[in-house]
């Protein structure tokens, strides 16, 4: 984990995805979310874009894990350290979780200015940044999982995108009216609660429900868990 968070950091990549999340992130809340024009003393206009943005950025950040990996050939010096596929796994997420982390914490002076401009509602804010970096995680482990499957980033990219993609709009009424009609109502409701939306937006409401931690811990374990049986069967070719 330290050394992949140190790689982040040994280039000008970092910085670059950090001033652009940045730049973004400021853009959407003040000008696109019209944050002053609103009269509310909250994030909602904040938080409402981060699915969106994270659909184009997380991948560029996951795209990388394994693929750059497997096309330098590096992987095979990695798969002989004393390290199990699991651990080699967990690390690379780690490093690139606590990396949209610290892209994220770094929007605080948004948070700062709602509370100088009125009284927002802080213990919802810390539960929708809560949300926020658990959707991250989500996001990360399926592009970790699809870039361990390729040696091209750009691919990985491309396919980690559309597969956010679905997620995001499997709660959409476009999507569900197309099985309405024919499945049963538990698999309509199924496609519903697998939306990142759903999810997100009862967290960022200030709702700590046991339902949405689980879907995210269950999301990212699963596509860990893929990630590694992946990794095995690369290895074993």
């Amino acid at each position: 984990m330290r050394r992949e968070l140190n790689a982040y950091f040994a280039t000008p990549v970092a910085y670059v995805f950090i001033v652009i999340f940045l730049v973004l992130m400021g853009a959407f809340t003040f000008y696109l979310g019209g944050f002053y024009e609103r009269g509310q003393a909250d994030l909602a206009p904040f938080f409402n874009y981060h699915p969106w943005l994270y659909l184009f950025l997380v991948p560029a950040i996951s795209m990388r894990l394994w693929a750059e990996e497997r096309k330098s050939g590096s992987i095979e010096l990695l798969m002989t350290l004393p390290l199990t596929p699991w651990q080699a796994v967990l690390g690379k997420f780690l490093a690139a979780w606590l990396f949209a982390g610290i892209a994220l914490v770094l929007t605080f002076p948004i948070w700062l200015t709602v509370n100088y401009l009125g009284d927002p509602d802080n213990g919802a804010i810390l539960a929708a940044y809560l949300g926020s970096l658990l959707m991250a995680g989500g996001f990360l482990a399926i592009g970790a999982c699809i870039s361990a499957t390729t040696r091209n980033q750009v691919i990985a990219f491309i396919i980690t995108v559309v597969v956010c993609f679905g997620f995001l709009l499997s709660g959409f009424p476009l999507v569900l009216d197309l099985f309405s009609g024919w499945a049963p109502q538990a698999v309509v409701d199924a496609i519903a609660s697998l939306s990142f939306l759903t999810h997100f937006a009862s967290i960022s409401k200030g709702v700590i429900d046991i339902r949405d931690l689980s879907y995210f811990a269950l999301l990212i374990g699963g596509f860990l868990y893929a990630n590694t049986i992946i990794l095995q069967w690369k290895q074993a070719d």
